[in-house]
């Protein structure tokens, strides 16, 4: 799928490097030509974009299942998919496959599996698997207990410049825990491990990922101690990464109260204090990446006692709708929106798209950041409706959608 005939975009809102400008876009064989001043050529297709935010397309670190009509609907381009798939994504000949599924209206960057089986105990062929079309490395749903065996890892990935994509929980407190230690856990039964579990993990893995001098995103940071740690080491120079999905910053464990399982999430929501220190953190650049964390899953798992239910929440549609809440709240303005769920996820995976910069590749969406609607678990377009915003009116919707200047029907 290769665009054949160069696009401009009119009269549109450009989510440029420089901020928001008004003016137009030029798309040429398949990659950004012109921004800003850009004016139509002979033979070129023109869209009027009628004001609309013109916007780069969405680029989604951290999936973990492959859902290319919920990807479209919310305006991803490019998914980089989490190593917990059956099997696990731990050799060379699954990663390669992963990385040519999707083409070309959806590219997907697998994240290589850092040990055997998700075990947390052998290191995997990652050199291999980053030849075969890795980005990245990642420890999965899990946390790597061994601190040698997360030392060689960091090591090995320093070696060969790949961004290691962590989880933050210590395994020995969190064990079965499905919610977050607190007055509703408590009345209401549940299984929990003290929130600290994020911090302690943060803590040892910035320790490691400093003597290795390797690169870490820890793809969710939902506590107000563990975001404290990552802003020191930032303050310090580490070359560290977080992230979060909307739940955390929306949401707090009081979604919990009447067991509504599609709010069963890993890592659990969060106090209201940990929710506003997220916001906080969005704000002053210590979250780097809003991802959907776009875990479908259907009746027979969501359909069970809270405590017995599969984590997870289907994200991808209601991704942008979400962040852009953080606009209308006054926490970022629009331009940060789009670093935070297109330019740093692609710059973290390495990959020529996530801005409106020349030579970078045409993924861009029209997006109606006003437009209203109502979040429908049963309407959704993903394989399953697990959302916890079930119900919730929301605005910003994408109109149109292109990859690599090529249009894609939503």
């Amino acid at each position: 799928m290769k665009q054949t005939r160069a696009l401009t975009l009119t009269g549109g809102k450009l989510v440029a490097p420089c901020g928001i400008i008004d003016g137009n876009l030029r798309i040429a064989e398949g990659r950004i030509a012109a921004c800003g001043d850009a004016q139509p050529q002979d033979g070129d297709e023109i869209v009027d974009a009628g004001g609309k935010l013109v916007a780069p397309g969405l680029v989604d670190l951290g999936v973990f299942a492959v859902d290319k009509p919920a990807f479209h609907f919310g305006g991803i381009t490019r998914a980089a998919l989490m190593p917990d798939q059956s099997p696990a994504l731990d050799l060379p000949s699954r990663v390669s496959y992963i990385a040519k599924s999707g083409k070309l209206d959806l590219w997907v960057h697998p994240l290589a599996a850092a040990t055997r089986g998700l075990a947390g105990t052998e290191i995997a062929e990652i050199a291999l698997m980053r030849e075969a079309g890795a980005l990245g490395v990642s420890t999965g749903r899990g946390w790597i207990a061994d601190s040698g065996v997360m030392l060689r890892l960091l090591q090995y990935a320093a070696m060969l410049d790949m961004p290691v994509i962590a989880h933050s929980e210590d395994a020995a407190l969190v064990g079965d825990a499905v919610a977050t230690a607190g007055e509703y856990a408590t009345r209401r039964g549940l299984p929990n491990a003290p929130a600290e579990a994020e911090a302690i993990a943060i803590a040892r893995d910035l320790a490691l990922a400093e003597m290795a001098g390797a690169r870490i995103h820890f793809r969710q940071v939902t506590t107000r101690a563990g975001l404290e740690l990552v802003r020191r080491a930032k303050a310090g120079g580490q070359r560290v990464t977080a992230g979060v999905t909307p739940a955390h910053f929306m949401l707090s464990d009081l979604a919990t109260v009447d067991f509504r399982t599609f709010a069963r999430l890993s890592p659990p929501l969060r106090s209201e204090d940990d929710r506003q220190a997220v916001r906080e953190a969005i704000a002053d650049g210590t979250i780097d990446v809003i991802s959907s964390g776009h875990d479908p899953r259907g009746p027979e798992d969501k359909r069970q006692p809270f405590a017995d239910a599969e984590p997870g929440m289907a994200g991808a549609e209601t991704l942008l709708a979400m962040a852009l809440t953080l606009v209308t709240d006054e926490i970022v303005d629009m331009a940060r929106v789009f670093d935070l769920v297109s330019t740093n996820p692609a710059t973290i995976l390495g990959v020529p798209s996530g801005s409106l910069e020349v030579g970078l590749e045409g993924d861009v969406a029209l997006i109606d950041a006003e437009k209203p609607w109502v979040v429908q678990s049963a309407r959704m377009a993903a394989t399953a409706g697990n959302t916890p915003f079930d119900g919730q009116p929301t605005q910003g919707r994408v109109l149109r959608l292109w990859k690599g200047g090529v249009e894609i029907g939503l």
